[in-house]
């Protein structure tokens, strides 16, 4: 399966959509996105999961440099709407703290105090 990324700027959030299976073999596509955003300065993201059918360690791996990277820049990373089979792997993992996971992008936009892990 192939992974498709597309983002959309809201006010100074980024939400980058991303659709498919994040694995070893797509990770390297969301990370380029990813650096790409950065390079532009761009450190505030919000990742739109609704529509992520699996993600692997690999995957998992991107969202924490992703989040190190903003952190870095004084930015934020938040996922959204991770089907069940991603949440269970973000709260498995123990990263849905760290990752500010939410229910909805709307949510994760905003900043809304009360992420999914709560």
């Amino acid at each position: 399966m192939s992974l498709t990324v597309h983002t959309e700027q809201r006010g100074d959030v980024v939400v980058v959509s991303v659709a498919g299976e994040l694995d070893m073999a797509t990770a390297p596509q969301l990370q380029d996105q990813i650096t790409d955003l950065l390079d532009k300065g761009r450190s505030r993201l919000v990742f739109d999961l609704a529509n992520v059918s699996f993600c692997d360690s690999t995957g998992l791996s991107v969202f924490v440099r992703a989040k190190n990277s903003c952190d870095e820049a004084g930015g934020v990373v938040r996922l959204a709407a991770p089907q069940r089979g991603v949440l269970r792997i973000l709260e498995v993992s123990g990263l849905v703290e760290v990752l500010h996971t939410y229910p909805t992008v709307d949510q994760a936009v905003a900043g809304d105090p009360t992420p999914a892990s709560s």
